[in-house]
């Protein structure tokens, strides 16, 4: 056996479960409230999918998610709270109060049985924060960040969930953070692709001409494979960076649906031959519509993942294990 078969490599897939709270800043919502709704399918069906070719994802899942109703919510709020300089994308001062009563009433907001489903079988339950925090919008502090995650560790564990990956919302990861995400016990986190296109950013400052080149690297090859030795130097928290977002079925582009899969199988293909851990990752309200397209397109993704695991031992890991391993 050659030496680039020898080692493993990791094939990690990772979810920003939001619902609501990770878009209600940004979207219209009654324009985007079937890919919201969709969601009730979408885990059950993922689950199903991940079980049946052996896959271990991360679902990192916004902290409010995990509350059964909205008094019980409003009891698990910070006293510290991040206070935006633009509070339009507050939460705490713009949303809570379109919330409503539980799960049954209001599934763009509580989700506590999608959890209770992802956890029991068998994928991991990570964080998304307690409120979907923004990392790098000015206003927000360390304390009140400190704050988040002890609130998101606190519900978690009353679903008998000990929360150790962190996903980063919007992917605004900040340096500075990785000491408290060290101390409230978090163990991995997901850091961005190593490229000049995808650095972690302000949300103001995103603009038209690095959405078009993310877009066109979803196709064509311009940043590279951004498949990686994991580095467990620096101890806890370990970065498992992203490698590719999986953007979903659009029917305007469906007709580069071959190109943007060999895209993807290609650096799965570079990361198993080579020992090296590839990373996708998406939001299950992106698969909230055309769910069975995105799906029979992913289990493409998947397909080929069983072929790299006969051929490469290609193993399948969610970030808690990469982290341990």
């Amino acid at each position: 056996m050659n030496k680039a078969v020898s080692r493993k490599g990791n094939f990690v897939i990772s979810l920003d479960f939001e619902i609501l709270w990770g878009v209600w800043d940004v979207i219209k919502f009654e324009e985007y409230k079937n890919n919201l709704l969709g969601v009730q399918k979408v885990i059950p069906v993922l689950i199903q999918l991940f079980n049946q070719y052996n896959i271990k994802a991360t679902f990192g899942t916004v902290g409010f998610l995990f509350f059964k109703n909205k008094q019980e919510l409003e009891e698990g709020l910070p006293a510290e709270r991040p206070e935006y300089e633009n509070s339009r994308i507050s939460p705490y001062e713009n949303h809570l109060k379109e919330v409503g009563y539980d799960e049954k009433d209001d599934p763009f907001h509580f989700a506590p049985s999608l959890i209770q489903l992802i956890h029991t079988s068998g994928q991991e339950v990570g964080c998304h924060t307690f409120c979907h925090y923004y990392c790098m919008e000015k206003g927000q502090t360390i304390k009140a960040f400190t704050a988040d995650l002890r609130s998101a560790k606190k519900v978690a564990a009353k679903r008998g969930v000990d929360l150790k990956s962190l996903i980063f919302p919007r992917n605004q990861f900040n340096q500075d953070y990785l000491h408290v995400c060290k101390d409230e016990g978090f163990i991995a986190y997901r850091g961005n692709e190593r490229s000049w296109v995808y650095r972690p950013h302000k949300h103001a400052s995103e603009n038209f001409f690095w959405r078009v080149i993310r877009i066109m690297d979803a196709y064509v090859n311009l940043t590279g494979h951004h498949c990686y030795k994991v580095n467990r130097e620096n101890g806890f928290p370990v970065n498992i960076p992203s490698s590719r977002f999986l953007r979903p079925h659009s029917n305007k582009l469906a007709f580069l649906d071959s190109i943007k899969l060999k895209r993807i199988t290609r650096s799965m293909t570079h990361a198993a031959e080579n020992g090296l851990t590839y990373h996708l990752w998406w939001h299950p309200h992106n698969f909230g519509i055309n769910l069975e397209k995105n799906i029979f397109f992913l289990e493409k993704i998947l397909i080929h993942y069983k072929a790299l695991s006969s051929k490469f031992d290609f193993q399948s890991r969610s970030m808690q294990q990469v982290a341990e391993s």
